[in-house]
């Protein structure tokens, strides 16, 4: 709601993507509440592929060949961190601070030239990620256990 019942801020996110869409393709699945909001507030989609909202698998498939995803939710941010995908979160905090710390995702906001900049920045080659966060490696369940099994009386 945050980024999409606001006319100002709607409007400032499109227009960012379509100066995007200038660069690559911008594909966005988008939430039936947001396509409400644009028809409501006659903003456009110039540029924009808007697709309706895929299931988890396709999504996952739709972001690992991402250039850059922008989003407003916390598990995509470490999707893209995962997967080595440059992320743009569109919030002004995030509870997955890892993926800011260790340079995998920027936070900019519902800000247009805050977006733009950090865009720039990433079609520059100026985003380079170190690989995983420590303990990404799918092997908690395993940790888990051991401390289980060491701390047993």
């Amino acid at each position: 709601p945050s980024n999409v019942d606001d006319p100002a801020t709607l409007g400032g996110i499109l227009e960012a993507l379509e100066t995007i869409s200038n660069t690559m393709q911008v594909i966005f699945p988008i939430h039936p509440r947001t396509t409400k909001r644009v028809r409501e507030f006659g903003l456009s989609m110039n540029g924009i592929r808007t697709i309706d909202p895929l299931g988890y698998l396709e999504f996952l498939n739709l972001t690992s060949h991402a250039g850059v995803v922008l989003t407003h939710s916390g598990g995509l941010q470490e999707e893209t961190t995962i997967l080595g995908v440059p992320c743009l979160t569109l919030r002004h905090n995030t509870e997955r601070p890892v993926t800011i710390t260790h340079g995998t995702n920027i936070m900019v906001g519902p800000n247009k030239s805050r977006i733009l900049e950090a865009f720039g920045r990433i079609v520059a080659g100026d985003w380079k990620p170190s690989g995983p966060p420590e303990f990404w490696d799918g092997r908690a369940a395993e940790r888990i256990v051991r401390v289980i099994r060491d701390n047993r009386a």
